[in-house]
Protein backbone atom coordinates (compact mmCIF):
# COMPACT_ATOMS: atom_id res chain seq x y z
CA UNK A 1 0.00 0.00 0.00
CA UNK A 2 1.13 3.23 -0.78
CA UNK A 3 0.07 6.35 0.47
CA UNK A 4 0.70 10.45 1.02
CA UNK A 5 1.04 10.08 4.83
CA UNK A 6 4.08 8.01 4.78
CA UNK A 7 8.09 9.05 4.30
CA UNK A 8 8.83 6.91 1.01
CA UNK A 9 10.12 3.40 0.89
CA UNK A 10 12.85 2.29 -1.29
CA UNK A 11 10.93 1.43 -4.23
CA UNK A 12 11.89 -0.17 -7.49
CA UNK A 13 9.95 -0.67 -10.79
CA UNK A 14 11.20 -2.07 -13.78
CA UNK A 15 9.42 -0.82 -17.45
CA UNK A 16 10.70 -3.24 -20.67
CA UNK A 17 14.41 -3.88 -19.83
CA UNK A 18 14.70 -0.53 -17.48
CA UNK A 19 14.94 -0.68 -13.90
CA UNK A 20 14.04 2.43 -12.03
CA UNK A 21 14.39 2.58 -8.00
CA UNK A 22 14.47 5.23 -5.75
CA UNK A 23 17.32 5.10 -3.43
CA UNK A 24 15.89 7.22 -0.48
CA UNK A 25 18.34 9.51 1.44
CA UNK A 26 15.94 10.53 4.47
CA UNK A 27 12.84 12.11 5.30
CA UNK A 28 11.86 15.73 5.24
CA UNK A 29 8.24 17.35 6.85
CA UNK A 30 7.34 20.96 5.90
CA UNK A 31 4.32 23.23 7.20
CA UNK A 32 1.53 23.54 4.64
CA UNK A 33 1.30 27.61 5.11
CA UNK A 34 4.75 28.02 4.47
CA UNK A 35 5.86 25.39 1.61
CA UNK A 36 2.55 26.28 0.11
CA UNK A 37 1.48 29.79 0.13
CA UNK A 38 -0.66 29.77 -2.50
CA UNK A 39 -2.71 26.28 -2.05
CA UNK A 40 -5.71 27.68 0.21
CA UNK A 41 -5.60 25.77 3.90
CA UNK A 42 -9.40 23.82 2.90
CA UNK A 43 -7.64 21.28 0.39
CA UNK A 44 -5.37 20.07 3.55
CA UNK A 45 -7.17 16.99 4.18
CA UNK A 46 -5.79 14.73 6.85
CA UNK A 47 -4.91 11.83 4.41
CA UNK A 48 -2.22 14.51 3.17
CA UNK A 49 -0.31 15.25 5.91
CA UNK A 50 1.63 13.61 8.44
CA UNK A 51 1.05 13.24 12.94
CA UNK A 52 2.80 16.78 12.92
CA UNK A 53 -0.03 18.14 10.41
CA UNK A 54 2.83 18.46 8.16
CA UNK A 55 3.69 17.55 4.41
CA UNK A 56 5.81 14.47 4.09
CA UNK A 57 8.72 14.96 1.43
CA UNK A 58 11.34 12.17 1.17
CA UNK A 59 14.72 12.85 -0.25
CA UNK A 60 17.14 11.04 -2.09
CA UNK A 61 17.77 10.09 -5.93
CA UNK A 62 16.58 7.97 -8.93
CA UNK A 63 18.58 5.20 -10.14
CA UNK A 64 18.34 4.30 -13.70
CA UNK A 65 19.85 0.71 -14.46
CA UNK A 66 19.42 0.47 -18.28
CA UNK A 67 21.73 -2.12 -20.19
CA UNK A 68 25.30 -1.52 -18.69
CA UNK A 69 24.66 1.78 -17.42
CA UNK A 70 23.98 3.05 -14.34
CA UNK A 71 22.40 6.83 -14.19
CA UNK A 72 21.83 8.05 -10.66
CA UNK A 73 19.40 11.48 -10.79
CA UNK A 74 20.01 13.71 -7.81
CA UNK A 75 21.84 13.12 -4.60
CA UNK A 76 19.86 13.70 -2.10
CA UNK A 77 20.10 15.81 1.77
CA UNK A 78 23.40 14.31 2.60
CA UNK A 79 23.93 13.88 6.91
CA UNK A 80 21.85 17.00 7.73
CA UNK A 81 19.34 16.60 10.60
CA UNK A 82 17.15 19.32 12.82
CA UNK A 83 14.86 22.69 11.59
CA UNK A 84 15.19 23.22 8.07
CA UNK A 85 13.33 26.02 5.99
CA UNK A 86 10.69 26.32 8.74
CA UNK A 87 10.12 22.26 8.79
CA UNK A 88 12.17 19.02 9.52
CA UNK A 89 14.85 17.30 8.03
CA UNK A 90 16.74 13.66 8.88
CA UNK A 91 19.05 12.67 6.11
CA UNK A 92 22.56 10.62 5.28
CA UNK A 93 21.24 7.18 4.13
CA UNK A 94 21.62 7.74 0.50
CA UNK A 95 24.96 5.56 0.27
CA UNK A 96 24.11 3.14 2.31
CA UNK A 97 20.72 2.62 0.67
CA UNK A 98 23.07 2.32 -2.46
CA UNK A 99 25.25 0.21 -0.91
CA UNK A 100 22.54 -2.39 -0.18
CA UNK A 101 21.29 -2.25 -3.41
CA UNK A 102 24.50 -3.53 -4.50
CA UNK A 103 26.40 -0.23 -5.93
CA UNK A 104 29.24 1.50 -5.45
CA UNK A 105 29.44 5.57 -6.17
CA UNK A 106 32.68 5.18 -8.26
CA UNK A 107 29.94 2.46 -10.39
CA UNK A 108 27.83 4.96 -10.84
CA UNK A 109 28.55 6.40 -14.60
CA UNK A 110 27.08 9.64 -14.46
CA UNK A 111 25.22 11.69 -11.37
CA UNK A 112 22.34 13.82 -13.11
CA UNK A 113 21.29 17.03 -11.56
CA UNK A 114 18.26 18.29 -11.40
CA UNK A 115 18.89 21.10 -9.66
CA UNK A 116 21.11 22.40 -6.96
CA UNK A 117 19.15 23.03 -3.50
CA UNK A 118 20.15 21.26 -0.56
CA UNK A 119 17.80 18.36 -0.25
CA UNK A 120 19.43 17.23 -4.04
CA UNK A 121 22.70 17.42 -3.61
CA UNK A 122 23.86 16.23 -0.34
CA UNK A 123 26.19 13.56 -1.58
CA UNK A 124 26.76 15.13 -5.11
CA UNK A 125 30.62 14.75 -3.74
CA UNK A 126 30.76 11.16 -3.73
CA UNK A 127 30.06 10.66 -7.28
CA UNK A 128 33.10 11.40 -9.76
CA UNK A 129 31.02 12.17 -12.86
CA UNK A 130 28.18 15.19 -13.06
CA UNK A 131 26.23 16.45 -15.20
CA UNK A 132 23.89 19.56 -14.66
CA UNK A 133 21.92 22.33 -17.00
CA UNK A 134 24.73 25.17 -17.83
CA UNK A 135 21.33 28.13 -16.73
CA UNK A 136 21.83 26.22 -13.34
CA UNK A 137 25.34 26.11 -13.15
CA UNK A 138 25.56 29.60 -13.87
CA UNK A 139 23.50 30.78 -11.13
CA UNK A 140 24.91 28.24 -8.21
CA UNK A 141 27.43 29.40 -5.36
CA UNK A 142 28.41 25.43 -5.17
CA UNK A 143 29.99 24.88 -7.91
CA UNK A 144 33.14 24.41 -6.61
CA UNK A 145 31.33 21.00 -5.76
CA UNK A 146 30.84 20.12 -9.32
CA UNK A 147 33.77 21.00 -11.07
CA UNK A 148 34.14 19.41 -14.35
CA UNK A 149 30.40 18.62 -14.75
CA UNK A 150 29.11 18.68 -18.26
CA UNK A 151 26.80 21.25 -19.07
CA UNK A 152 23.65 20.06 -20.33
CA UNK A 153 20.36 22.25 -22.30
CA UNK A 154 16.99 21.40 -23.31
CA UNK A 155 16.82 18.64 -25.52
CA UNK A 156 20.15 17.17 -24.79
CA UNK A 157 20.69 13.34 -24.65
CA UNK A 158 22.17 12.26 -21.33
CA UNK A 159 23.05 8.89 -21.90
CA UNK A 160 21.48 6.87 -25.04
CA UNK A 161 17.43 7.00 -23.90
CA UNK A 162 17.70 9.72 -21.76
CA UNK A 163 16.79 13.16 -22.91
CA UNK A 164 16.96 16.54 -20.54
CA UNK A 165 14.04 18.82 -20.34
CA UNK A 166 14.92 22.43 -19.14
CA UNK A 167 12.15 23.98 -17.07
CA UNK A 168 13.30 27.20 -15.54
CA UNK A 169 11.03 28.28 -12.55
CA UNK A 170 11.89 26.67 -9.66
CA UNK A 171 15.22 26.93 -9.97
CA UNK A 172 17.29 28.87 -13.17
CA UNK A 173 17.66 25.49 -14.62
CA UNK A 174 15.56 22.68 -13.32
CA UNK A 175 16.01 19.88 -15.56
CA UNK A 176 13.30 17.07 -15.75
CA UNK A 177 15.20 13.87 -17.08
CA UNK A 178 12.57 11.90 -19.51
CA UNK A 179 14.00 8.28 -19.59
CA UNK A 180 12.92 5.63 -22.73
CA UNK A 181 12.13 1.57 -21.93
CA UNK A 182 10.57 0.13 -24.93
CA UNK A 183 7.60 1.61 -25.60
CA UNK A 184 6.98 2.86 -21.92
CA UNK A 185 8.77 6.38 -20.82
CA UNK A 186 9.23 7.71 -17.60
CA UNK A 187 9.89 11.56 -16.41
CA UNK A 188 11.48 12.30 -13.35
CA UNK A 189 10.36 16.08 -12.76
CA UNK A 190 12.19 16.76 -10.12
CA UNK A 191 10.67 19.66 -7.72
CA UNK A 192 8.54 21.26 -11.23
CA UNK A 193 5.60 19.42 -8.46
CA UNK A 194 6.12 18.72 -4.71
CA UNK A 195 2.89 17.57 -4.68
CA UNK A 196 -0.20 16.07 -6.46
CA UNK A 197 -2.29 19.50 -5.53
CA UNK A 198 -0.35 21.18 -7.97
CA UNK A 199 -0.90 18.76 -10.90
CA UNK A 200 -4.51 20.49 -10.86
CA UNK A 201 -3.33 23.65 -10.18
CA UNK A 202 -0.11 24.76 -11.87
CA UNK A 203 -0.63 28.02 -10.38
CA UNK A 204 0.01 27.20 -6.85
CA UNK A 205 3.47 27.62 -6.06
CA UNK A 206 6.17 26.26 -3.91
CA UNK A 207 7.79 28.71 -1.04
CA UNK A 208 11.66 27.89 -2.57
CA UNK A 209 10.27 28.40 -5.75
CA UNK A 210 13.07 30.77 -7.67
CA UNK A 211 10.64 32.56 -10.22
CA UNK A 212 7.21 31.92 -9.92
CA UNK A 213 6.04 33.53 -12.90
CA UNK A 214 7.37 30.98 -14.88
CA UNK A 215 6.41 27.71 -12.93
CA UNK A 216 2.88 27.32 -14.37
CA UNK A 217 4.67 27.65 -17.83
CA UNK A 218 6.87 24.89 -17.20
CA UNK A 219 4.10 22.90 -15.26
CA UNK A 220 2.26 22.70 -18.61
CA UNK A 221 5.11 21.66 -20.72
CA UNK A 222 5.96 18.69 -18.65
CA UNK A 223 2.18 17.72 -17.75
CA UNK A 224 2.04 17.49 -21.94
CA UNK A 225 4.53 14.80 -21.46
CA UNK A 226 2.99 12.92 -18.42
CA UNK A 227 -0.05 12.60 -20.41
CA UNK A 228 1.64 10.78 -22.98
CA UNK A 229 0.02 7.29 -23.13
CA UNK A 230 2.52 5.19 -21.80
CA UNK A 231 4.45 7.52 -19.00
CA UNK A 232 5.12 7.28 -15.89
CA UNK A 233 5.83 9.84 -13.46
CA UNK A 234 8.69 9.96 -10.48
CA UNK A 235 8.24 12.25 -7.68
CA UNK A 236 11.01 12.55 -5.15
CA UNK A 237 8.31 14.61 -2.87
CA UNK A 238 5.14 12.76 -3.16
CA UNK A 239 4.98 10.34 0.41
CA UNK A 240 5.06 6.96 -0.50
CA UNK A 241 3.73 7.19 -4.09
CA UNK A 242 7.17 8.15 -5.60
CA UNK A 243 5.66 6.53 -8.80
CA UNK A 244 2.48 7.12 -11.08
CA UNK A 245 0.60 8.01 -14.00
CA UNK A 246 -0.95 10.76 -14.74
CA UNK A 247 -4.56 11.13 -15.93
CA UNK A 248 -7.25 13.27 -17.39
CA UNK A 249 -10.71 12.96 -16.80
CA UNK A 250 -13.40 14.61 -19.68
CA UNK A 251 -14.24 17.48 -17.16
CA UNK A 252 -10.28 18.19 -17.40
CA UNK A 253 -9.72 17.17 -13.73
CA UNK A 254 -6.02 15.82 -13.66
CA UNK A 255 -5.01 12.85 -11.18
CA UNK A 256 -1.93 11.01 -9.58
CA UNK A 257 -2.56 7.80 -9.94
CA UNK A 258 -0.15 5.66 -7.86
CA UNK A 259 1.61 2.90 -9.68
CA UNK A 260 2.71 -0.29 -7.58
CA UNK A 261 6.02 -0.94 -7.31
CA UNK A 262 7.51 -3.22 -5.39
CA UNK A 263 9.19 -2.59 -1.62
CA UNK A 264 13.15 -3.56 -1.36
CA UNK A 265 13.29 -1.00 2.25
CA UNK A 266 10.97 0.25 4.40
CA UNK A 267 11.74 3.92 4.79
CA UNK A 268 15.99 4.63 6.08
CA UNK A 269 15.18 7.15 8.27
CA UNK A 270 12.07 8.96 10.05
CA UNK A 271 11.38 12.04 11.97
CA UNK A 272 11.48 12.07 15.80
Amino acid sequence: MTNLQNQSSVRTLVLDKVRFTYVVDGAMAFPTAGFFPSVPPGEWTPDLLDERGMVPMSAGGLLVETGERRLLIDAGLGPVRGEAGGGVVNGGSLLDTLKDLGHDPSAIDLLALTHLHPDHVGWADSFPRHAIAAAEWRAAPEKAVLAGAAMLADGDEVIPGVRAIVTPGHSPGHTSYLITAGADRLLCFGDAFHHPLQLNHVEWGSGPDWQGGSVPAARRRLLDELLVPGTVGFAFHFGDQPFGRVARAADGTITWNPLPSTVLAAPPRLLA
